[in-house]
């Protein structure tokens, strides 16, 4: 009975766990199970109505069990079965005068959150899950909790905004997530006086460490998969209601570079791309603001080979190299903001006609060049590389001033505005964790998940996160090597 009770009382710390008393004939049971995986209907149509309704005696658990028309139910008294039952989305009812075993009643609610209507659209994959968040919360707890099967698992809700009221709950896992992390969650939204919580993403400006930069510093998902990987490696997510977001952290710049695609495929691709995002932002930022410094200030460092097309594609260009890259970049972003808002297949068809029309009208108008089309499109498609939307914006507005910065100073420009994104990027948080690490501070073994690795040498989670429990598993370096046929 003793074991049953620390169970019972080791899962009261998730604000989902639901511990009360019923009394059917006399007779005082005390129910337990989490809300947030149980089918309501079920439990309050094929469970408490018909016991209530039922004339027969219940005296005890044999009595009980014979008047629920629900299979599968058993008398257990397991601490294991129960733990496992109890996070499947089953009952565990006890008898007042005996608590050392009680029924295991499964009223899962197996279809809330897989209905179909919640598939990935924002961060779309070929292989892996689809699922995605939604607006309510509870289906988002319910998928939560159906893909962590832990009883470590916990959920701590508030209630914030005077006006709104909005539900957010932080989850973490227990033993694993950092205790100062999970007090700074606590404390920043304790702390928070606001009046309407529009969106997660709102909570995310609110508790950041520096709300004045461009970069985010949690990681906003509305990927079941990329969440879990997040949680079980020691973040601290939150969740709120209305949000199909949910935003987790510390995190560190090179996260956000991170594709769950990238662990459903073999390491040497999902290195290889990774690597090819890296070198997709770089160009996507430096492109445009490089060809600027060159063709404005530094003509020699152009082959000779190339000196000549160049000179004729510009021939008939009335612009310098600086107008002419920002009436470019201006129509790009122009173009990508109005496919966002349109309906999707109008939005595709824009982007595509209006792409193809704009740019060669500029060219035969001799607004811009062709080598400056190549260019600016190249970076456009550079920047969809990202695969967290927020990291994708920041790229696009980093364009913006180094441009400017090469407009004005040639490759000096260029240099001053990497000292100061690097001074700014080092300078950076993410709940107390530099923002850059394992560059800085260096940390060689972070390399690992920066750089994607085998399986067989990520057994660790993250040094950064500084988690409690450092093993996320144990490899077993055995290989099968086939049947013995020494014998035969």
């Amino acid at each position: 009975m003793e074991n049953i009770l620390v169970l019972l009382q080791a899962a009261s710390k998730s604000d989902d766990f639901i511990q009360s008393d019923i009394t059917i004939r006399h007779t005082l049971f005390h129910m337990s199970f989490y809300t947030s995986i149980v089918n309501h209907e079920t439990l309050h149509r094929d469970l408490f109505t018909v016991i209530l309704l039922s004339n027969a005696e219940i005296h005890n658990l044999n009595d009980l069990k014979n008047a629920i028309p629900i299979e599968g139910i058993k008398i257990s008294s397991n601490i294991r079965e129960i733990s496992l039952s109890l996070l499947k989305g089953f009952i565990y009812l006890q008898l007042d005068t005996n608590l050392n075993e009680g029924l295991l009643i499964n009223v899962a609610d197996i279809e809330k959150g897989y209905r179909g209507n919640n598939l990935s659209e924002n961060e779309y994959s070929v292989i892996g899950p689809k699922v995605a968040f939604v607006e309510d919360l509870d289906t988002n707890l319910n998928l939560l909790r159906k893909e962590i099967i832990s009883e470590n698992l916990v959920f701590e809700e508030q209630t914030k905004g005077s006006i709104s009221k909005t539900r957010v709950v932080i989850a973490y896992i227990e033993g694993v997530a950092n205790p100062q992390h999970l007090n700074t969650v606590r404390q920043r939204l304790r702390d928070l006086d606001f009046d309407v919580i529009f969106d997660s993403s709102t909570l995310d400006q609110i508790i950041s460490d520096n709300s004045n930069t461009p970069f985010p510093l949690f990681i906003s998902t509305e990927r079941v998969d990329r969440l879990k990987f997040n949680i079980i490696s020691g973040h601290v997510a939150v969740l709120s209601s209305g949000s199909p977001y949910v935003i987790s952290g510390p995190t560190s710049f090179f996260d956000f570079f991170n594709s769950p695609e990238d662990y459903y495929l073999p390491w040497v691709l999902g290195a290889f791309f990774r690597l090819i995002r890296y070198v997709g932002v770089t160009f996507s930022v430096f492109a445009s603001s490089l060809y600027v410094s060159v063709m404005t200030y530094h003509y020699t460092v152009v082959p000779r080979a190339l000196l000549g097309p160049i000179i004729e594609s510009r021939s008939n260009v009335p612009f310098p190299p600086f107008l002419e890259v920002l009436l470019m970049e201006i129509t790009v972003e122009l173009l990508r903001e109005a496919g966002a808002r349109l309906p999707t297949k109008v939005g595709q068809t824009l982007g595509i006609v209006g792409g193809v029309v704009l740019g060669q009208a500029a060219v035969q108008a001799g607004l811009t060049s062709n080598n400056l089309i190549i260019i600016v499109s190249l970076s456009a498609l550079a920047s969809f590389t990202t695969p967290i939307f927020k990291m994708a914006n920041t790229i696009r507005f980093l364009r913006f001033p180094m441009i400017f910065l090469a407009a004005a100073w040639g490759g000096l420009g260029l240099m001053v505005g990497v000292m100061f994104l690097l001074g700014h990027l080092l300078r950076l948080k993410s709940f107390g964790t530099p923002y850059l690490v394992p560059v800085f501070p260096f940390r060689y073994k972070g390399f690992k998940e920066s750089i994607r690795s085998p399986f067989s040498v990520t057994w660790n989670r993250p040094n950064f996160l500084r988690p409690l429990n450092a093993r996320r598993y144990t490899v077993n370096k055995r290989k099968d090597i086939g049947d013995d046929y020494s014998n035969e």
